[in-house]
């Protein structure tokens, strides 16, 4: 069968169909074996969007509601050997509402629009889904100088106090352990955290976040986010930051200098959304509208939105979500029987835009030249698209080096977010994975070897470059980053010197052109391990010259070590235990706070800075390894 072919399977239908067949579940059971309704993936924490992620966001959530309402300057967090606590100083959940508002589903203060009129969530799941997924989960209410809490495991009340006196400040405390059942061997990547805070922080200026002592607070809302993202810079930005603030609705944008592609992070009632939605439409459509009206100019669409890079926050009464995670913002109305989201943005935008754009001519002349560049360059490119689409369709019909799989994530199966594709450096490693992959969700492709610095280059590389040309045709995102076929794109490099290189330059080539790719979580570099440490009763795999002593003594005498060298030299049955579902893998975290130019100048510029060479020898390492030597002996 070919990779491209799909297996149909006849699955036989049971003609038995009684009262046994009918199932009951508790509210906690119902979430434990379908997590993915309420906290989409579980995940080991290793995307930014895993379950464990989307737990410490319900909890926050409910304290940022708090804050809007005008309770509570502060919240403090702490994550500490994988459990979390966060407590805010808000009015308390009620006492006697406690046990309830955290253990019953569909029962929550938000239901009643006068307590909380534009919180993020309404339908009260939020929090139970923390507690059931967590193997300990705790719940404290502070109010009027009263106290109570009630303790859970795995969803399952444990114990519930009597209202005591207390002179703790009004609040809630939750405290929570993930689940390793449900979570596996999680563990939480603070520079994930950082970003979710810090959006907080951006969405609600004047509230002090606290995590782990270190403190998170914004005093001009979207310009501050935009200014972090994308570094403000006049090398970074056509024109500076434009902020507009009215009622529910403020935006900050430019067009950027270092990428071509549009750039949004979009919230809704303070929840990001990173697949958009009604707003971000709105938001797009009114850009666009504005300045083809005040350059009267019959622009085209794309010429326009090329490289603009924006923040949009808009705050509505019972807002809709497609999905518990709240992904994408759905709701078409301000209020109930009120002003579509669509009209609301479109005043704003032209009113403020327009008037921005007449009074500082300066910023309008230089949108029009970067309009204008726009043209241009997709004009000049437009050639080389369609003579390079050919070449790759051609290539691609008998494409050796891509072995697909048969989901992908451009669609609605329930395994897409388990899509991956593995790029390997050359054949050996390559076919190492083919043989032990899961051809459902897995694909690879195999660089040839070395592929090209296209640090100084432009984007025409991509399409005159076969291999990068045929790496975009397989990944589906020429046009869009929504056509993205994998979820997960990992590097699967030998763990030497030239397989580090081979990293950078992937790495260089996806923050050059496709830096969505990285900004979204979607690039990883796979972990493979450095040793193989085993008897006649054990196998252990090590990733680290500290695991392999730990091995070592753990398996006791005369243990046979194996170091592997490159991925070729891994057999496929053994492969498969490294790919599967134990997977390894180390996520490319691009930070905001850093200049996507000035990190790959410095690593991968041609020149060899005075900056680079004083890093070098600063960081240069002197491993002594006449102790593991000693220990392989002994052993």
């Amino acid at each position: 069968m070919e990779n491209n072919e799909l297996d149909f399977v006849n699955i036989p239908v049971s003609e038995d169909y009684s009262e046994d067949n009918i199932k009951h579940l508790e509210w906690n059971e119902h979430i434990r074996t379908r997590p993915g309704m309420y906290i989409g993936k579980a995940g080991d924490g290793s995307a930014h969007d895993d379950g464990i992620y989307i737990l410490l966001k319900e909890i926050i959530d409910n304290c940022i509601d708090e804050y809007v309402m005008g309770f509570g300057k502060s919240v403090e967090i702490s994550i500490v050997d994988g459990t979390v606590r966060v407590r805010d100083y808000g009015r308390g959940i009620p006492l006697g509402s406690l046990r309830s508002c955290v253990g019953q589903m569909n029962t929550g203060g938000k239901y009643d629009s006068k307590a909380f009129k534009k919180s993020v969530g309404l339908n009260g799941v939020g929090t139970k889904a923390v507690n059931a997924t967590s193997s300990h989960f705790k719940a404290q209410a502070y109010r009027d100088g009263k106290t109570k809490y009630v303790e859970y495991s795995k969803g399952v009340l444990l114990k519930e106090t009597e209202i005591i006196d207390t002179e703790e400040k009004n609040g809630t405390e939750i405290t929570f352990t993930p689940d390793k059942e449900v979570f596996g061997n999680y563990h939480y990547i603070m520079e994930y955290v950082e970003e979710m805070i810090w959006n907080y922080a951006f969405l609600n200026s004047g509230l002090a976040l606290y995590v782990n002592g270190q403190k998170y607070q914004a005093k001009n809302g979207l310009y501050d986010l935009l200014m972090r993202k994308i570094g403000g810079k006049e090398e970074t930005c056509a024109y500076p930051i434009i902020h507009i603030k009215e009622g529910d609705f403020e935006c900050a944008f430019t067009h950027s200098n270092l990428t071509s592609n549009e750039e949004y992070f979009s919230f809704a009632n303070g929840q990001y959304n990173p697949l958009g939605g009604t707003h971000l439409n709105s938001f797009r459509e009114a850009i666009a509208k504005t300045i083809r009206e005040f350059y009267n100019k019959d622009y085209e669409i794309s010429d326009i939105r090329s490289s603009l890079v924006a923040a949009i926050s808009i705050k509505v009464m019972n807002p809709e979500y497609e999905g518990q995670t709240k992904t994408k913002f759905s709701s078409t109305l301000m209020e109930p029987d009120g002003v579509t989201i669509r009209a609301y943005i479109t005043d704003i935008i032209k009113r403020h835009f327009d008037k921005f754009l007449h009074i500082n001519s300066e910023v309008a002349e230089a949108l029009m030249r970067k309009i204008l560049q726009n043209e241009k360059e997709r004009k000049g490119m437009a050639n080389i698209k369609k003579l390079a689409k050919e070449s790759a369709k051609k290539v691609s019909l008998n494409n050796k080096k891509l072995r697909e799989c048969r989901i992908h994530y451009n669609t609605n199966h329930e395994k897409r977010l388990e899509t991956t594709l593995f790029i390997t450096e050359g054949d050996s490693a390559s076919g190492s994975i083919t043989k032990s992959r899961n051809a459902q969700t897995q694909a690879v492709f195999s660089l040839r070897g070395k592929p090209l610095n296209c640090l100084s280059l432009t984007k025409k590389v991509v399409y005159e470059n076969v291999e990068f040309n045929l790496l975009q045709a397989a990944l589906n995102i020429d046009e869009s980053i929504e056509n993205l076929r994998y979820n997960n794109i990992v590097i699967a490099t030998d763990a030497d010197v030239d397989g580090m290189h081979i990293r950078l330059l992937m790495l260089i080539f996806f923050l050059k052109f496709y830096p969505d790719v990285v900004r979204d979580g979607h690039l990883y570099i796979l972990q493979t391990p450095l040793f193989r440490v085993r008897n006649k009763k054990q196998t252990i795999y090590c990733y680290s010259d500290e695991e392999r002593i730990n091995a070592i003594k753990s398996l006791g005498a005369h243990p046979e070590i194996t170091r592997f060298k490159g991925l070729g030299e891994i057999s496929p049955d053994e492969f498969s235990h490294f790919i599967g579902p134990g997977i390894r893998l180390e996520p490319i975290i691009l930070r905001h706070d850093s200049s996507i130019l000035e990190l790959l100048t410095f690593y991968m510029g041609g020149k060899n800075p005075p900056e680079r060479q004083n890093f070098i020898i600063d960081n240069l390492r002197m491993e002594d390894d006449t102790n593991i030597d000693k220990l392989e002996l002994i052993g």
